[in-house]
């Protein structure tokens, strides 16, 4: 599996945390009321690891910021969680959400400890509990697995993060390998259990190496905890007035160089970190999760990517689901969400039938409509159907001067109607499509304004001073 040299936990801590920084929050374990033999295990444990137990827990820096860690340490005991350690967690993760500091943990555990059984089995669950009492206080919680994390680590507090990275090459898994093979009597499949298939997978979020997670820990922290920096982008103001037919500027939308959802992050995002999947094993590319800084405004944001939508890959049901991991994370995380419309329509198909896409789009409505935090929708392009009304509901709505939105494609209506496509012109003019008569039918509440010639930077730098613009404006008392 990996082929990267596992790190003890202090030297984890050594790598990660400003030098000097760490504070170990740990008290003395107390072993008397075990069994002799196992009593001596875990002391033959403490001189191996160096540690006396198979958690250390307490605070330090990465790069300037305070931050609590959990760290595992698998020479103890195969980094087994038993009642003391689970007890130790527990505490530090309570001692993390009084101190409102954000939450570190980094595993690399075989799971339950076998020698205690049932009794450290469900302190996973209080484990979960203090854990989501820590989400609840709108402080972020953030893992990292290394190699291995299996068992009942994975299947709690493993699993819980905001956002979820992986050593490169780290087996990642509910059921051990070895395990399967005697249960099963064959091997597991090669490549499954690996975090680098689990990212395209959309189980964990990214691979990052240990060398390189203080800094994505400390650009992680600094989007979600900095406060707003200053625009630093001009609104351009909207159009005057209406210069084009709803069917050019329909033309226009399905331009293939028309700038998309990722032009905008590009261009008109400070600092960008990119999410995968719904986090439960689903990845569906045409829609994308970011926790980015727009003009110097923090936000989740949910975006449609047109560029990955075609009639061999439309936007499915699990699409969707990733946009409502990106409602609930705005929820929680207190940060405001934007989500990002332009789409030619959801996927159309028994598959999607049977994957719920009538109810997934219920479902995201229902989640922009019940949102928490502030919300800004853009409708960039392309707004066809249920699968554009998802994202639609928000506190401000901003459409690009050649954005549409209607019931069905254009084509569709048009069969509807007259029985063919043809006069799929007329039909657009007749249900008051364009930007425009959204903005008059209240629908839509700003509109940018989109230059003749100009570049993609540029409409995407336009895009983010209107974005930054209405959360700012939300963001005032």
């Amino acid at each position: 599996m990996s082929s990267l040299p596992r790190l003890s936990a202090h030297a984890l801590l050594g790598t990660v945390l400003d030098e000097g920084s760490f504070e170990s929050w740990d008290e003395p374990i107390d072993t008397r009321h075990h069994p002799e033999e196992y009593r001596e295990s875990l002391r033959r444990a403490a001189e191996r690891a160096g540690t006396d137990e198979s958690v250390i827990t307490g605070r330090g820096l990465v790069h300037g910021r305070p931050v609590a860690v959990i760290v595992n340490e698998f020479a103890f005991l195969a980094g087994s969680i038993g009642a003391a350690a689970a007890a130790r967690i527990t505490d530090a993760v309570a001692r993390a959400t009084a101190e409102r500091l954000p939450l570190v943990a980094s595993t690399c555990s075989g799971g339950t400890r076998m020698q205690e059984g049932t009794p450290a089995f469900v302190h996973m669950a209080r484990i979960s509990r203090a854990i989501v009492a820590h989400q609840e206080a709108g402080l972020p919680y953030l893992v990292h697995l290394r190699h291995p994390t299996t068992g009942g680590v994975l299947a709690s507090w493993g699993s819980l993060g905001h956002i979820t990275v992986a050593e490169p090459g780290a087996m990642v898994a509910f059921l051990g390998p070895k395990v399967y093979e005697a249960l099963e009597g064959r091997p597991f499949p090669p490549g499954v259990q690996v975090s680098d298939n689990l990212v395209r997978r959309g189980v964990i979020d990214a691979v990052v190496p240990t060398t390189d997670l203080a800094a994505v820990l400390d650009r992680t922290l600094g989007l979600l905890l900095d406060p707003p920096t200053a625009a630093t982008r001009q609104e351009r103001p909207g159009p005057a007035e209406r210069r084009r037919s709803s069917w050019e500027s329909i033309e226009i939308t399905r331009e293939d160089h028309r700038v998309g959802v990722r032009d905008v992050l590009r261009h008109g995002s400070d600092s960008i970190i990119r999410l995968q999947g719904t986090d439960e094993g689903e990845n569906d590319r045409t829609v994308m999760i970011a926790i980015a800084r727009i003009d110097g405004m923090p936000c989740v944001l949910i975006g449609q990517d047109r560029s990955r939508q075609s009639p061999s890959s439309p936007m499915g049901p699990a699409a969707l689901r990733e946009a409502r991991r990106g409602m609930h994370l705005a929820n929680q995380l207190r940060l405001p969400l934007v989500s990002v419309i332009d789409t030619p329509g959801a996927e159309l198909s028994p598959e999607a039938e049977e994957g719920a896409m009538a109810g997934e789009i219920a479902r995201c409505i229902a989640g922009m409509t019940s949102l928490t935090v502030p919300s800004v929708s853009v409708l960039l392009g392309q707004g066809c159907g249920g699968g554009a009304l998802a994202l639609l509901p928000a506190d401000r709505t901003i459409a690009a001067e050649n954005a549409w939105l209607s019931p069905l494609p254009p084509e569709g209506a048009s069969v509807i109607m007259f029985g063919d496509a043809g006069r799929a012109p007329q039909m657009v003019e007749a249900q008051r499509v364009s930007a425009f008569e959204l903005l008059a039918d209240g629908i839509v509440t700003h509109l940018v304004r989109e230059a003749e010639g100009e570049s993609p930077e540029a409409f995407a730098d336009a895009v983010a001073a209107s974005i930054g613009a209405r959360l700012r404006e939300l963001r005032r008392p």
